[in-house]
């Protein structure tokens, strides 16, 4: 093709108006709570310091990473506004996090003496009230609850801004009981003399369906960029929008017989005389091998179904007849209410969730903010 003024954008489109949209969106139903705006995971595959730069634009006073080697990247992009990371590596010192005014959430008296070394401003404990992933486990709470007592009976300059603790959203009955695990934590809290400013325990689905769990600030990540947390619910039932579009280009088109086999291992064979599309995406950028044979893309407005297993760098689409042409547009999701797939038919077709589908998608992909 001579004109490549037409081959189409092959990687992640992210619509910017959308990311501020679904933020007022949340803000508006979790209110008077606040919101942490979670761009950990790159922002689920959405670009961290772009969504959170959309999202300090939409009046977002907090963001939530995982680590502080993502907090750090957001710092170096220009983002001022208050981070919390909660996940952190045995030997972390904590003085990364204070150098750059960065609120670490610990786990342990390991890692409160630490933050406390290293004179970070602020901490929040992190309660594992059912999760069983980090935060400190009943058995814990005393060690804990009297170290931090007596950090603030010390008057050190670290202080105990905050509480925290996850959901298993399991289910209403399961995230009220976490609810009331994490109560008890902060009642034997204030027992040692320590009354948190801000106490956060929901998450996305939870913020959305059982307020009771939302205290001061909702931390907030998949419905930020309009993917709904709910299997029987869509992003339009929710008021949002998808900001994420997948597009790539057509390399080249392939003609196959009837009978002929298509891909790795020929799990799919041709039933018909028929065309095939190349794409240049594979499991190489985060789609799965599975995806063959289970998933479809648009093209032109039109359905076409991928066949044949994902290959490394490629996926082979069966456009039989239609004038599908090199460098047109091919958009593998996006926002449903558009005619194009959305993001949870691809989920679905391999048994997982929109978390995941958008939070594996390569870090090499180009991404653009529209």
């Amino acid at each position: 093709m001579s004109d490549h003024r037409n081959v189409a954008f092959t990687g992640i489109s992210v619509d910017r108006e959308a990311l501020i949209a679904n933020y007022a969106t949340v803000a508006d139903q979790v209110a008077p709570s606040g919101v942490i705006a979670v761009v950990k995971a790159d922002a689920y595959g959405h670009g961290a310091l772009h969504a959170a730069q959309a999202f300090v634009d939409a009046g977002a006073e907090w963001l939530g990473v995982a680590d502080i080697d993502e907090a750090l990247a957001l710092r170096d992009g220009g983002i001022d506004v208050r981070i919390l990371a909660w996940l952190h590596a045995p030997d972390e010192d904590f003085e990364r996090a204070a150098a750059e005014n960065i609120t670490p959430a610990v786990s342990s008296v390991d890692q409160l003496n630490a933050a406390v070394a290293a004179e970070v401003s602020s901490v929040h404990l992190v309660i594992d009230t059912g999760l069983s992933r980090n935060g400190a486990v009943e058995s814990e709470w005393a060690e804990l609850f009297d170290a931090a007592g007596s950090l603030q009976r010390r008057g050190e300059r670290t202080r105990i801004e905050g509480v925290m603790s996850h959901l298993a959203n399991a289910s209403r009955d399961d995230d009220l009981e976490q609810d009331a695990t994490l109560r008890r934590a902060l009642d034997g809290l204030a027992a040692h003399g320590i009354v948190p400013e801000i106490v956060h325990l929901a998450a996305s689905a939870a913020s959305l369906a059982v307020p009771e769990t939302r205290r001061d600030l909702a931390r907030v990540g998949i419905a930020l960029y309009g993917l709904s947390p709910f299997a029987g619910r869509t992003s339009a039932d929710l008021g949002l929008r998808p900001a994420m579009t997948v597009t790539a280009s057509v390399l080249r088109t392939v003609r196959v017989r009837a009978g002929e086999g298509v891909s790795y291992g020929y799990t799919h064979r041709a039933s018909t005389d028929t065309t095939l599309a190349i794409i240049g995406l594979g499991y190489a950028d985060g789609f799965d091998r599975a995806y063959g044979n289970r998933v479809s893309v648009s093209i032109g407005g039109q359905r076409f179904p991928v066949v044949g297993r994902v290959a490394m760098n490629a996926m082979h689409v069966d456009i039989g007849d239609a004038d599908v042409r090199v460098g047109d547009e091919v958009v593998l999701w996006g926002d449903p209410a558009t005619g194009v797939p959305a993001v949870e038919e691809w989920a679905d077709a391999i048994g997982t969730i929109n978390y995941e589908v958008v939070a594996r998608l390569g870090r090499l992909l180009e991404r653009r903010t529209l």
